[in-house]
């Protein structure tokens, strides 16, 4: 059984909307556009045991983006070598497996000292929780940019407890 610490660092005073990445399409991808928007940071891989949870975020992506929310699929080759193909080939496969239109961005590493600055971030801001252990990790993001909760890869995007925090986060 693992533990993971929730260590906040209150003293952080960095939010997500500092951060970009590079999309899946080479484009650079501000995160201050999801300014007062609740966000699921998801990475992903294609080949994964979770791979399947692609259609849950999907139907989270559908059901809430009018509500101010929005998914952020990150993918990564960290684990098991799960994720070896290249952006086009993660777009495509993204795209004709589950008619995935949410944000997905260049594949990046998420973990350890080489990890995206979004992924820096959020260990030191939330702690070891924040920090993937397997593909399909969550970390919810509330209106103003800082890391409100983490879910495991075992979680599905559509759990009650999941659905919930997004609805609560929503509705603040």
């Amino acid at each position: 059984m693992f533990f993971f610490s929730k260590n906040i660092n209150a003293n952080d005073k960095r939010t997500l909307h500092e951060f970009s990445f590079t999309d899946v399409d080479g484009k650079k991808y501000l995160l201050s556009q999801h300014k007062d928007k609740v966000v699921l940071l998801v990475n992903v891989a294609s080949q994964c045991g979770f791979t399947k949870q692609y259609a849950d975020l999907q139907t989270l992506w559908d059901k809430y983006k009018s509500k101010n929310f929005v998914v952020i699929g990150v993918p990564s080759n960290d684990f098991g070598n799960q994720e070896p193909g290249s952006n086009a080939e993660i777009k495509n496969f993204c795209e004709t497996n589950f008619n995935i239109n949410f944000p997905i961005m260049e594949k990046v590493s998420v973990k350890g000292k080489n990890a995206h600055p979004v992924y820096l971030w959020a260990k030191e801001s939330y702690g070891s929780a924040a920090e993937p252990k397997w593909n399909f990790h969550k970390i919810l993001i509330d209106k103003k940019g800082k890391i409100n909760d983490t879910f495991i890869s075992t979680t599905n995007p559509q759990s009650e407890k999941v659905v919930k925090k997004i609805e609560e986060l929503i509705s603040n």
